[in-house]
């Protein structure tokens, strides 16, 4: 029964990717002596034609970001943690390198700048310690924490700034805007094991928050979790050639991510009461940018939350880790409530990233112009969708105006147009474009074996690559290029000029996530797959709030099913101290359960849910819990083996830019 301990792939995507390199920034660039070419490329003149053009439109004489981001300035500290050393990115100085896109750079020189904020009279901020900001409000008897990051040891460190420049105050609530966990990963930096024991404090939550922390992506965790690595550049190392942030936030922490079961959940919109001695007003925006999430307005200091609804970034309505898309109206419709209700009585603005606005005037420009683009995307994509342009072909027709596109704020740091429309396309018309051809194409292999036979042959492919190399031509070579690493994974002629293709795209993306997907393909083409540790996604307390039927869920998409197909196995599964049991059944190759029903006659396997979670986090063996008790069996046990010997663990480094 060694395959009960299956492996959770959670939904810690962001810890995930930062625990695959814990404070190795520099650890690829070291293993690269060979391809040093590839890392240190300079910028092809095309690329540095592409930078200067994309940017003629935006006033870069333009500081008021700057001064917002300094404005309030208290003190930080000088050096950094394992978890998370914001001094890395002290090279993002000056003018822009051409080797990064000019308004990307200018992003992360705002992203840079790190420490303690005071936002206004009673609310402070730690911005740059982690990919997210820590907020604390001044409450009657403690402080008031919004959003405490990813780790226990980013929050750990906010939260001795804070009390070294403010004084030590304990922790009265925990405000957790969503359920990503760059906003409540840390929770438990902020308190000693003791201060949790007693629970002297609240944690406030948007509806649904502890079922989508443990559900969101926990059935496709793995492969997420392998694309986060790319997205977040947790594999590149910190230079003007590699990661230079993303957009969103300059990195991830890694350390230790926990949860805390929330005390109150927001159910209703609009609901009002007060923590700690301050009125919040909390309004829901489920299914938007999180599928928990609210956004809230302190009246007395006219200060508003936006949480992650409103950024300083064009955010994903697709994220390229992967995930469900999400609906571009009714992102925009929530920010058009907010505006209704507060826009007029807000003197500050302050997020869950980037930095606060402040006064009415840029409160409403912020405001009203994400609604805008969220808006505009949506309903130009279905726009031209209806006029018979497919996914693929929208977003080379698809321009935002220039009242959307010359706003700092609109820009496409994290998400991107091309991207946010082809999710707005899928979210109405799913993957098919409708022409034929593609109802049934060859997988990739078999696909790029006939078209380098088509066009006769890899030298032939090579030759036409490098004259579009020469000519700055780097979209089509990226294709033609990676038909023929597909087709021949061994030629490193190929291999290391799509590298060399990437890292021209790289430069020239304005999305820090593009960047790095860019600059993480082409590391892995020149060194292939790095011998890394796997990840640890699975955190004691995430693994201890899964509900029962999302286990049967992850153990049914772990079934090899051609194996299954072959096997008429089925199982009753107790958990004997929570009174919970299902059915299990292998039925055409999948496996079903029914929860709260047993059959007779068959194989039982009662567990404690402690046991069941020590086995999941790896601290007990299935011999150490028969031994102590936890473990009992009935009916025949090699049917029990049989029955978890088809659960198989994905491989976590699995190949993307080769086959």
């Amino acid at each position: 029964m060694k395959n009960l301990v299956i492996g959770f792939g959670l939904s810690l995507l962001l810890s995930a990717c930062a625990a695959e390199t814990p404070n190795k920034a520099n650890t690829p660039q070291e293993a690269t002596t060979q391809q040093n070419e590839n890392i240190k490329a300079e910028a092809h003149p095309a690329t540095i034609a592409a930078n200067k053009a994309s940017v003629k439109a935006l006033d870069f004489s333009d500081r008021r970001d700057f001064e917002r981001a300094e404005k309030g300035f208290i003190a930080t500290f000088d050096d950094g943690i394992a978890a998370y050393d914001p001094t890395s990115y002290d090279f993002v100085t000056g003018e822009a390198p051409d080797t990064v896109n000019p308004s990307l750079w200018r992003q992360s020189k705002l992203l840079a700048k790190h420490g303690l904020f005071e936002v206004s009279d009673g609310i402070y901020q730690v911005r740059s310690f982690d990919l997210s900001n820590v907020t604390f409000i001044e409450g009657d008897t403690g402080w008031i924490v919004v959003d405490p990051l990813i780790s226990k040891e980013a929050a750990i460190r906010a939260k001795a700034l804070v009390d070294r420049e403010l004084g030590k105050k304990a922790v009265s609530a925990v405000l957790i805007t969503h359920s990503h966990i760059d906003h409540y990963g840390g929770i438990r930096g902020l308190f000693t094991e003791e201060e949790i024991e007693a629970g002297n404090f609240e944690i406030i939550t948007p509806d649904g928050f502890v079922l989508e922390t443990v559900s969101e992506n926990i059935l496709a965790g793995n492969a997420m979790s392998r694309r986060a690595s790319y997205m977040f550049g947790g594999l590149l190392p910190r230079n003007p050639e590699g990661q230079v942030g993303v957009g969103l936030g300059q990195a991830i922490s890694s350390g230790e991510p926990g949860l805390l079961y929330p005390t109150r959940e927001i159910t209703e919109d609009f609901e009002s009461f007060e923590v700690d001695g301050v009125p919040i007003e909390f309004m829901l925006t489920l299914g938007a940018e999180a599928p928990s999430e609210y956004m809230f307005y302190m009246p007395e200091q006219r200060a508003f939350c936006q949480a992650e609804i409103i950024n300083h970034t064009l955010h994903n309505l697709y994220t390229p880790r992967g995930a469900k898309v999400r609906d571009g109206k009714l992102w925009s419709a929530y920010i058009d409530r907010a505006i209704q209700k507060y826009a007029d009585k807000t003197d500050v603005s302050f997020g869950s990233h980037h930095w606060p606005v402040w006064g009415e005037e840029d409160v409403n420009e912020l405001w009203r112009g994400q609604r805008d683009l969220y808006r505009y995307i949506h309903d130009q994509t279905v726009r031209l969708a209806n006029e018979g342009y497919t996914m693929h072909e929208i977003p080379e027709r698809l321009e935002l105006p220039d009242s959307l596109a010359s706003r700092f704020a609109n820009r496409g740091y994290y998400g991107t147009l091309s991207h946010n429309s082809k999710a707005q396309y899928q979210l109405y018309f799913g993957y098919f474009d409708g022409n034929p051809a593609n109802l049934n194409p060859l997988p990739p292999t078999k696909e790029a074996k006939k078209f380098v036979d088509y066009v006769g042959g890899s030298e032939a492919v090579l030759e036409k690559a490098k004259a579009d190399y020469d000519a700055g031509e780097f979209r089509f070579a990226a294709t033609a290029l990676n038909h023929l690493v597909f087709a021949e994974p061994e030629n490193m002629e190929a291999r290391n000029l799509l590298a060399k293709v990437y890292r021209q795209l790289a430069y020239q993306a304005e999305s820090g996530s593009w960047r790095n997907f860019y600059l993480t393909g082409a590391q892995e083409l020149t060194q292939g797959v790095m011998d890394l540790p796997r990840p640890n996604t699975a955190s004691p307390d995430m693994i201890k709030s899964i509900p029962m039927n999302l286990y049967f869920d992850l153990l049914a998409v772990k079934i090899d099913g051609t194996k299954a197909a072959k096997k008429d196995l089925e199982l009753n599964f107790v958990i004997t101290d929570t009174d919970q049991k299902a059915h299990l059944f292998l039925s055409g190759g999948a496996l079903h359960h029914r929860m709260g029903s047993t059959k007779d006659d068959i194989p039982t396997l009662n567990i404690t849910r402690e046991g069941l979670d020590a086995l999941n986090l790896k601290l007990k063996t299935v011999a150490d819990l028969r031994k102590d008790g936890s473990v009992t069996m009935s009916g025949n046990p090699l049917k029990i083996k049989a029955f978890f010997d088809l659960i198989e663990d994905p491989d976590y480094w699995f190949e993307i830019v080769r086959p």
